[in-house]
C-alpha cells in the first residue's frame, strides 16, 4: 500500500514536538512515523502523546498485560505497524517474545496466566463484540482479577489503541522512514529496513497467517 497521508518533517514542527519525537526513536510504543504523522495536527499529535503516556507507560494495570492487549488488537485488526513493535518496559519486566506468538489463540496457549487471559479477552469483546465471548464468564473473571480503577484503565487502553490502529492500518506507513538509524522497541527480526523487509517475505509473517495471503 502506498503511503496516504505524510510525514511532517522535523525542523517543522515545535521544539516540544521534536522532543516527543526524539523519545519515540528513541524508546518508541510508539515508533516516530505514526507520531510525524500525527503532527500534522498539534491537538491530535498531544492528545494521543498525553493519553498514551497516562495510559499505557504510567497508571495501575501491570504494563505487561496492557503491551499484550496492546499487541492482540494490532493482531487482530491486522495493523502492521503497530503488530511489529514492543514495548521495551513490558520486555525489561520480563515479558518473552514466545508470548506474543499465540495471542490469537490465547483461550489455548498455555503461555498466558489466567489473568492474562481474562484481560485478552476484554480486549476481545472490546474489538469484537458481545457474541465473541460468554459475557457472564468475561465480566466474572475479570471482576475476580481486577479492581473498578483497573477495570477503567485497561478498557481506556485498549479502546485507544483499537481506534489508532484500525486508522494506522490504513496510512501505508512503516518502519524506519523517519528519524530511522534506531531498532528501539523493534520486535526481532524487524531491527533495519533490510531485516524488516526480509521477515515480511516469510511466509510464515503473522500478518500472512492471518489474512491467508
Amino acid at each position: 500500500m502506498e503511503q496516504q497521508i505524510s510525514y511532517v518533517p522535523y525542523d517543522q514542527v515545535t521544539e516540544a514536538m521534536q522532543a516527543e519525537l526524539r523519545r519515540c526513536a528513541e524508546h518508541g510504543t510508539p515508533r516516530p512515523e505514526s507520531s510525524a504523522v500525527r503532527a500534522h495536527s498539534e491537538n491530535a499529535f498531544w492528545f494521543f502523546a498525553d493519553s498514551w503516556k497516562k495510559l499505557f507507560h504510567e497508571g495501575v494495570v501491570d504494563h505487561a498485560t496492557k503491551e499484550l492487549c496492546r499487541v492482540y488488537i494490532s493482531k487482530t485488526v491486522i495493523c502492521e505497524f503497530c503488530g511489529n513493535q514492543r514495548s521495551e518496559a513490558a520486555i525489561g519486566a520480563g515479558l518473552q517474545e514466545m508470548q506474543y506468538d499465540e495471542l490469537l489463540n490465547f483461550e489455548k496457549s498455555e503461555k498466558y496466566t489466567d489473568m492474562q487471559k481474562a484481560a485478552l479477552r476484554y480486549a476481545q469483546t472490546i474489538a469484537w463484540g458481545p457474541s465473541s465471548v460468554d459475557m457472564d464468564f468475561m465480566w466474572a473473571e475479570m471482576h475476580k482479577y481486577y479492581s473498578e480503577i483497573e477495570l477503567v484503565e485497561l478498557g481506556c487502553c485498549i479502546g485507544l489503541t483499537f481506534g489508532q490502529q484500525s486508522w494506522i492500518r490504513l496510512l501505508g506507513i512503516d518502519h524506519h522512514q523517519y528519524m530511522p538509524g534506531t531498532a528501539a522497541a523493534m520486535a526481532p527480526g524487524f531491527e533495519d529496513k533490510e531485516k524488516l523487509q526480509e521477515s515480511k517475505s516469510q511466509d510464515q509473517y503473522w500478518a500472512k497467517a492471518a489474512t491467508g495471503k
